[in-house]
């Protein structure tokens, strides 16, 4: 399978700072930080109307922060809701929740998936808000109860340890944070992110009703129990390719990029390592990839019966 075996969806006109009402008793707002990894740059979510929640308030933007402010003026934020601590979702919670007093909710500070081997530097490209603290620890299945709008917590480990969905059960609909996106897969970067987490959580909501998902970065998601089977079809092509690779001899994690990712954005090539790192951790966990010490970025990768 390749990437456009995937039902991508790329169209996504909303401009930075403008509000949009997506659906009746949500609106979104895009701040103004498009990247390769963003995509147009990170949404934010109002849910309900009179008194309200943010879900992400985005990077440290005072712009994006002002907009967000503008958009609920004669309003109460009574909750700020984050998926989880990536810098480009977090960062501006102190900013919004000190001009509207909020409680922040979230399932905890950052935290790695596994302890960091011995061998492994610190990765200063994991975008993470080590700096963050909610005021109030959500666990999967906790429900968050406003005027108007009653979220649930669901737990999506993967793109990160602390990685949380917020659903809307009664209006069949997801926040998904990046657990799953429409216009490109989701970063796993070990130790920050966990490929058998990530898997777990895709299968997890497949499990579920809701059927509509909002995003981190990027359009609305319709079918997404559909949509995210396509995602796990993805990975495990992927995962086969890696093995297929592998099949050839030995190989470090550059050349399996190169072998796989065919015509990728030079930006993304080492994201796109970490992600094959991802695989890896998940293969030789399982006894079917084989490396000397511990599965880190600089190893060297063979077949467990090679």
């Amino acid at each position: 399978m390749t990437d456009d075996d995937v039902p991508f969806n790329r169209n996504f006109p909303l401009l930075p700072g403008v509000v949009e009402e997506v659906r009746p008793g949500v609106r979104r707002i895009l701040c103004n930080n498009p990247s390769p990894f963003t995509f147009s740059g990170t949404v934010s979510y109002i849910v309900g109307k009179g008194k309200v929640a943010i879900v992400d308030p985005g990077p440290a933007d005072e712009a994006h922060a002002a907009a967000l402010l503008d958009a609920v003026r004669g309003e109460t934020v009574t909750h700020i809701l984050v998926t989880h601590t990536h810098r480009d979702h977090s960062m501006n919670t102190a900013r919004v929740k000190a001009a509207t007093g909020a409680t922040v909710y979230a399932e905890g500070p950052h935290r790695a998936s596994r302890p960091r081997f011995e061998s492994e530097k610190h990765n200063p490209e994991s975008g993470a808000d080590r700096d963050f603290r909610p005021d109030l620890q959500v666990k999967n299945g906790d429900v968050i109860e406003g005027a108007g709008w009653k979220l649930e917590a669901v737990a999506t480990p993967g793109h990160t340890a602390n990685h949380l969905a917020f659903a809307w059960p009664d209006r069949d609909m997801l926040f998904v944070g990046d657990h799953v996106m429409g216009w490109s897969t989701s970063i796993v970067a070990p130790p920050d992110g966990s490929m058998i987490d990530y898997m777990a959580s895709l299968e997890k909501l497949t499990a579920r009703s809701e059927d509509l998902y909002f995003s981190g970065h990027g359009p609305e998601i319709p079918e997404g129990p559909r949509y995210v089977r396509f995602l796990i079809r993805h990975r495990q092509a992927r995962e086969a390719s890696i093995l297929h690779r592998l099949s050839k001899g030995e190989a470090d994690i550059p050349t399996i990029v190169r072998a796989i990712y065919i015509g990728i954005d030079p930006r993304l090539t080492r994201a796109a390592g970490y992600s094959v790192l991802a695989h890896l951790e998940d293969l030789v966990g399982r006894g079917i990839v084989a490396t000397d010490g511990d599965p880190v970025i600089g190893g060297t990768y063979r077949l467990a019966s090679s």
